[in-house]
C-alpha cells in the first residue's frame, strides 16, 4: 500500500483475494443483525439476488470513494427502488455498516487505524447520502 492507495478498494481487493466472495458472510451478520431483512429475501433460493446487490453495493463504494461520479445518484435511486417493497432508507444505514464490519473481521490484523478511518469516513458520506434523500 502506498499513502496514495485507495484504501476503500484495497480492503474489498483483499478481501476476494483471501476469501472469495464474501457475499454470504455480509448477508449472515446482516440476518443475525436484523432478523426481519431475511424475509425480504425469502425468493432468493440460490442468493443470486444478494450476490448482485452485493456487487452493486462494491460499485457504489467503489464510486463513493473515488470519483463521486455516481455514488449518491445511485443511493437516492435504491432508497426510492426499496422503499416500493418496504424497505425503510435507515436499513440502507445497517447494510452499509454491516458491510463495512465483515470486512474489518475478514482482514483481521490488517484492519489498521488508516484503513477503519477510511471507512468511517465512507460510512459517514453515505449517511449523509441517506439523510439527503429521506428529508427531499
Amino acid at each position: 500500500m502506498t499513502d496514495e492507495t485507495n484504501l476503500i478498494a484495497w480492503s474489498l481487493e483483499e478481501v476476494a483475494e483471501r476469501h472469495g466472495d464474501p457475499t454470504q458472510a455480509v448477508y449472515d451478520r446482516l440476518f443475525a443483525k436484523s432478523p426481519e431483512m431475511a424475509e425480504l429475501f425469502i425468493g432468493d433460493k440460490t442468493g443470486a439476488a444478494r450476490g448482485e446487490m452485493l456487487a452493486v453495493v462494491f460499485r457504489t463504494l467503489l464510486d463513493f470513494s473515488s470519483e463521486g461520479a455516481f455514488g449518491a445518484n445511485m443511493v437516492r435511486a435504491e432508497i426510492i427502488n426499496h422503499e416500493g417493497i418496504g424497505v425503510p432508507p435507515k436499513v440502507f444505514t445497517t447494510f452499509f455498516a454491516t458491510v463495512m464490519e465483515t470486512m474489518r473481521d475478514l482482514l483481521g490484523e490488517d484492519w489498521t487505524p488508516p484503513v477503519a478511518a477510511a471507512w468511517d469516513e465512507l460510512l459517514v458520506g453515505l449517511d449523509a447520502a441517506i439523510h439527503r434523500e429521506t428529508a427531499a
